[in-house]
């Protein structure tokens, strides 16, 4: 099968039909990160992913690693943990600090950073517009974990979390699952953290259908 990865212009606001992605899900190069052109992608199920040594990356997976708030799966310990009450959840309060630490904490296996000073920018952006949010974990008044992503009608599409006390993360995602009305998490890609909290694959065509039957 002959596959061909699209070219954007940054003056033409259009993306191919996300189904044409290659097996790794890779679907177009180019273009720009504006907010309408960002939040045209996330509505079509497309997002960024690409390194400085590349130009922007447009992905659109053929299964989605997903999470559907009512499985969120929470042990026993965490339970316990969480109502021991040691931190303090808020949401849209601190956007750019934690998207700048997600930047800068110390993953396994990862060289750098994937979100990218343009990232950042183009994601407060986005936070600006009400689009993006984020969702803080505090430890007294230190930012201790949190997350950040894009609402897309009824879908909170992740984009990364980050942690530097024990359970600020999870703490983080099961708040989400648990205080706001979202149909689906999309987590993107998969990982074994993520699993262990309740995330499965569904097809790119669930995903759009769940998209398309929640968008605004």
């Amino acid at each position: 099968m002959f596959l061909v990865i699209f070219k954007l212009e940054k003056n033409v606001l259009l993306f191919p039909r996300p189904e044409l992605a290659d097996e790794d899900g890779l679907l177009a190069v180019g273009g720009d990160l504006s907010t309408a052109r960002l939040n045209l992608a996330y509505s079509l199920g497309i997002f960024p992913w690409y390194s400085e040594e590349t130009p922007i990356l447009w992905y659109s997976p053929h299964e989605r690693f997903v999470l559907f708030p009512e499985k969120v799966k929470v042990s026993k310990s965490m339970r316990k943990f969480l109502k021991s009450e040691v931190y303090t959840v808020t949401e849209n309060q601190a956007f750019e600090q934690v998207i700048k630490s997600c930047a800068s904490v110390e993953r396994k296996d990862q060289d750098g950073t994937w979100i990218l000073s343009e990232m950042q920018e183009a994601y407060l952006n986005l936070h600006r517009e009400g689009i993006a949010h984020s969702i803080e974990v505090w430890l007294d008044n230190e930012l201790v974990g949190g997350l950040y992503g894009v609402k897309t009608g009824n879908v909170f599409c992740g984009e990364s979390m980050f942690s530097t006390a024990a359970n600020a993360s999870k703490t983080a995602l099961i708040w989400l699952c648990k205080h706001k009305h979202y149909s689906l998490i999309d987590c993107q890609f998969y990982t074994e953290h993520l699993e262990s909290m309740g995330a499965e694959y569904i097809s790119r065509e669930e995903y759009m259908r769940i998209l398309a039957e929640f968008a605004c």
